[in-house]
């Protein structure tokens, strides 16, 4: 291993996220290691990892590299891995057009929730990044969290991740979100959940706070976005596929905004800002004291 391994830090509103170049695969980055670079105080400090890997070079991807060059090995700030992050897409997605490895325009990137398409928006336009962010699924049964004395019902949404969706008065009413709110029935998540706290600001327009399962509470969430906007469509009565019209929601989170819009066929895009803020070396003596 060499003695210093390159890194960027980067965010997409305000989910921030370590970025590890690798395209060979030749780091590793067991979860203490993640865990002590995602720490913001004896580390560089981060939601989660974007680990940059070539989909043929990793086991896990290597069936998706005809269809994906790049694999985004993603990490939650805890270690633990997750099968997609939204927002973490899009940081990827930067990255690799800062790197001079794609364009703007369309690309594929690989993921444990499978194949994401990407567009890169030209810089006169904004430069915000669209992900295409597959479909949601919407698991039968009744749902319910807690904080404190409080009890909401849930919307159970699946988007390639769990989540839950609680529609609430007041934000406050979350809590401090340090800990995983509790949730029933547990058989429902048995790895754990996000756990999403809706309020209303106008027409087809939400605001949310999110626990991200792995790293608390988080300025944002890509996925736990979608799943809100899917939620309150439905709740709104307006579901694509029954319209045949595509419904567009805003959803503010305390990092920024979203756009978020379902389509009839049920495939979902979310579109926002993605920055890439410093780059630097990492220590590789050091990240090797920090493993057990």
């Amino acid at each position: 291993m060499s003695t210093r391994i390159a890194f960027l830090k980067g965010h997409g509103t305000e989910n921030d996220f370590v970025i590890v170049p690798d395209p060979e695969n030749a780091i590793e980055l067991p979860p203490a290691a993640v865990a002590a670079l995602c720490d913001r105080r004896a580390g560089i400090g981060g939601d989660g990892l974007l680990h940059v890997v070539r989909s043929a070079a990793h086991p896990e991807a290597r069936h998706l590299a005809a269809e994906a060059e790049w694999f985004m090995d993603y990490r939650n700030g805890d270690g633990s891995i997750a099968e997609m992050c939204g927002n973490g897409v899009r940081v990827f997605a930067r990255y690799l057009q800062r790197a001079g490895l794609v364009g703007e325009g369309d690309l594929a990137v690989a993921t444990r929730g499978g194949v994401k398409t990407v567009h890169i928006a030209k810089a006169a336009a904004g430069g915000d990044v669209t992900v295409g962010m597959g479909k949601a699924l919407l698991p039968e049964g009744d749902i319910a969290v807690s904080v404190g004395d409080r009890h909401w019902p849930a919307r159970n949404v699946n988007m390639g991740n769990p989540h839950a969706v609680a529609f609430v008065d007041d934000l406050a009413h979350a809590g401090t979100l340090y800990d995983p709110p509790p949730f029933s029935p547990v058989s429902a998540y048995p790895d754990g959940v996000n756990v999403e706290f809706v309020v209303d600001r106008g027409p087809r327009h939400v605001a949310m706070r999110v626990h991200e399962r792995g790293a608390g509470e988080t300025r944002s969430c890509g996925t736990g976005a979608c799943a809100v906007a899917v939620a309150a469509a439905r709740r709104d009565g307006a579901d694509p596929k029954a319209t045949g019209s595509p419904v567009t929601y805003t959803v503010d989170l305390p990092g920024g905004s979203l756009e978020i819009t379902e389509r009839p066929d049920g495939e979902i895009e979310m579109t926002g800002p993605a920055v890439i803020v410093a780059e630097g070396e990492i220590d590789a003596e050091w990240l090797e004291t920090v493993n057990p």
